[in-house]
């Protein structure tokens, strides 16, 4: 998208310069994450830019509604609602495929979510990129003017809320599992938060616990969560002292019934430039004749899960439970991204965080991920290159 940066990239690139760029990565805590890191950052010209940025205050201006909450708790009558929800969420994780529209490159909104993404992973990526091609230090991965210290105070004020750290826990299924376990790393030695499976939590009362290196008992004042309901629901073999739906003593970063609120439940209601026509298949009143222009998707579901791409009739007469899928209008992903042998769609997640006490969110950062395939997912990417996961990087203001 930056002529000059994607020449200066490619004229550069050596494969021996990519694998001292993973030695690096995997320098850190001798991990190299499971998800494949792509070759380049995608360079993000003023004008792509500004369309990313003026989606996001649409959609957020959506989710300020007064009465946002009352028109999403539909949302937690068929999934969970758990106890001492905050006013509105911490973080927002907003996903726009790149995409063309009569001859012109748009972004278009594939979905949001109100949860948690790598916040802690993308700063260290860009600082690899730099060291691998210092020219990258022209640009910047922050949005608002921010640099990476602004970016770690804002972070760190959104998952902490001032507590101290030995009482704010990182909560995942089995962290040591997950492919985003890179991020849990860099969390954990940028604000010393512990990182705690769920089955480590000990529940007394209303309070909850875990023990620390020393076998201490330590209070859980606050919860980084990085639970996904779905995962949880699957996991019938886990062992948990304490539950979801419990009335505890603790404060959430990032309360679990945002992930239900701020997700492809609020796609059908929202409508502009940067959004997709997206019906309820309860809504529709005839099935369409060209489903070959439409996508099937899970309301609630993870990374792409339940996903059906080649739609047939009977794919949405099989649904029994219309109000938890919505028919979604394929959009045209644009080769935008020049690799040394053909072209590359891209997928920009830009990243904001909602501390408790600020009136708005803070558009941070972004991850991006490439691929050739026909999705973005990992599954149409295999034994590919040039494509995985990475970071924009964007023209510094004047």
């Amino acid at each position: 998208m930056i002529k000059q940066y994607r020449e200066l990239f490619n004229k550069s690139f050596k494969d021996s310069i990519y694998r001292s760029f993973l030695e690096d990565i995997k320098a850190d805590f001798n991990y190299l994450p499971t998800f494949r890191v792509a070759e380049t950052p995608f360079f993000i010209n003023k004008r792509l830019q500004q369309q990313l940025v003026e989606g996001c205050h649409q959609l957020i201006d959506f989710i300020k509604r007064k009465d946002f909450k009352e028109i999403t708790d539909k949302s937690l009558l068929v999934n969970y609602n758990v106890p001492n929800e905050d006013h509105h969420a911490n973080f927002l994780a907003i996903d726009f495929g790149i995409c063309e529209e009569n001859g012109e490159i748009v972004p278009k909104l594939i979905e949001a979510q109100g949860f948690p993404s790598i916040f802690n992973f993308q700063p260290q990526l860009y600082r690899k990129i730099k060291k691998a091609y210092p020219f990258t230090a022209e640009l910047s991965p922050y949005l608002n003017e921010l640099d990476e210290e602004q970016y770690y105070k804002k972070l760190r004020k959104t998952i902490l809320n001032g507590k101290d750290p030995k009482h704010v826990v990182l909560l995942e299924i089995e962290p040591e599992k997950q492919n985003t376990k890179i991020d849990f790393y860099y969390c954990h030695r940028d604000f010393g938060i512990p990182i705690v499976c769920v089955t480590e939590v000990i529940k007394k009362d209303k309070k909850l616990f875990y023990k620390n290196q020393q076998n201490e008992e330590i209070q859980i004042e606050r919860i980084y969560n990085r639970v996904i309901f779905d995962e949880l629901e699957t996991r019938k073999d886990l062992a948990l002292q304490f539950s979801f739906m419990d009335d505890l003593e603790v404060e959430w970063a990032g309360h679990p019934n945002w992930f239900y609120r701020i997700s492809k439940f609020i796609l059908p209601m929202i409508s502009g430039p940067y959004f997709i026509d997206t019906k309820l298949l309860s809504e529709l009143t005839e099935i369409p004749q060209d489903l070959e222009n439409y996508v099937l998707k899970p309301l609630f579901s993870f990374s792409g899960t339940g996903v059906i791409y080649h739609v047939k009739k009977e794919d949405i007469e099989a649904v029994k439970e219309k109000d938890l899928y919505v028919l979604q209008k394929k959009v045209t992903y644009s080769p935008i991204v020049k690799a040394l042998d053909g072209r590359v769609k891209a997928e920009v997640r830009i990243l904001a965080v909602w501390p408790e006490d600020e009136e708005s969110p803070t558009l941070m950062s972004n991850v991006v991920r490439l691929s050739r395939g026909e999705m973005i997912g990992v599954k149409f990417n295999k034994d590919k290159d040039w494509v995985g996961g990475t970071i924009g990087l964007f023209e510094k203001p004047v």
